[in-house]
């Protein structure tokens, strides 16, 4: 997976650019009155519940005493959460843009009812974090050893002494997996699995999946290159560790893949190129990460960029890099990758 952040990577960075306080001195240091404001309570079913637990995709089993309710999450799973109806109160990762805005990675939460611990890359506000009193933080992780995504390395252990953690892994496997995982996890916190918006997203995201087979089965002609723009340089990501790419593929779509890609610190997710040398890889279609760490299509101001057949031929999509793990919100994803298939012309 590509990302303009990469010069900031550590082992536990693959994606992102980039003294221990006890519980009461963390709380003796805290009095953000905003740090009250978070989201609303889960539903009151979960408050009345008996025992919780859940087994996460590192193998650990958090249990509590009842369904959790103060939930502190990376963004982009909360926001996962939040389409099944289960609501956070701390969000930490890319959820404001410079303009106030939702960040992409928000999805439809609304982040004005929700504490922001950190915005960017190693920021988390442990003590904000503390006033909120949490009973369990969520996130993902891209690495085999079950990194959290988004919890600094320097506070991880202040961090994870005030509440436990639940990691849901995208590394290394298809969409399909991590949607399952994320499923089980919002069941477990009290969402609502079957309520009409959430049943008919999964079948919405099985007859795109079924669109895209047949689309890359109808042109397996078209080359998709998946990519990522910094300053700098222009990122190909492979399609061996990232869900979302690994599933495409699974389709039947025909990928470009990385003849050099990267190894540390990286752990082989892209292969870095110059703009001088954007046109190393021939392609038809190509899809951008439409994280607001990237720099988008329409502000690639690069003259060899502008000369790729792709971009000429206008068959240039957006692309979530770190998809939000709900069915509603991968099924656009899908279906625009169909249908540029099947529109695209072959210009490579």
């Amino acid at each position: 997976m590509s990302n303009a952040r990469t010069a900031r990577f550590s082992r536990r960075g693959i994606l992102a650019a980039g003294g221990a306080l006890g519980l009461g001195a963390v709380l003796a240091a805290c009095g953000d009155g905003d740090a009250k404001s978070g989201g609303s309570d889960s539903s009151a079913a979960a408050e009345e519940s008996g025992p919780w637990s859940f087994k996460d995709d590192r193998g650990t089993t958090v249990k509590l005493d009842k369904v959790p309710v103060n939930i502190v999450a990376f963004t982009g799973a909360a926001a996962a959460l939040h389409d099944y109806g289960v609501q956070v109160k701390g969000v930490f990762g890319p959820t404001k843009t410079k303009d106030g805005k939702a960040d992409v990675q928000a999805g439809d939460m609304d982040i004005s009812k929700v504490t922001i611990l950190g915005n960017t890359w190693d920021q988390f506000n442990v003590e904000k974090y503390a006033t909120l009193s949490p009973e369990v933080l969520v996130s993902t992780t891209f690495d085999d050893a079950g990194t959290l995504w988004y919890v600094p390395e320097t506070s991880k252990d202040k961090i994870a002494k005030l509440a436990p953690s639940v990691a849901v892994s995208v590394y290394d496997r298809q969409l399909t997996a991590s949607l399952e995982r994320m499923w089980e996890l919002a069941e477990s916190l009290g969402g609502d699995m079957k309520a009409a918006k959430v049943t008919d997203a999964k079948k919405r995201f099985e007859e795109a999946s079924e669109r895209l087979r047949k689309a890359a089965k109808a042109h397996p002609d078209i080359k998709v290159m998946a990519g990522s723009a910094s300053p700098e340089l222009f990122y190909v990501s492979g399609t061996d560790l990232s869900v979302d790419l690994e599933y495409y593929k699974a389709l039947g779509v025909n990928f470009v893949e990385p003849t050099e890609k990267a190894k540390e610190p990286t752990g082989g997710w892209f292969e870095s190129l110059s703009w001088e040398n954007v046109d190393k890889h021939k392609a038809d279609v190509i899809i951008m990460d439409d994280r607001s760490s990237a720099i988008q299509p329409a502000d690639i101001t690069e003259a060899t960029w502008k000369k790729l057949p792709a971009v000429k031929a206008g068959q240039v999509i957006g692309r979530s890099a770190e998809p939000i793990l709900s069915y509603d919100k991968c099924v656009p994803q899908i279906e625009a990758l169909a249908e540029a298939i099947e529109k695209a012309k072959k210009v490579s």
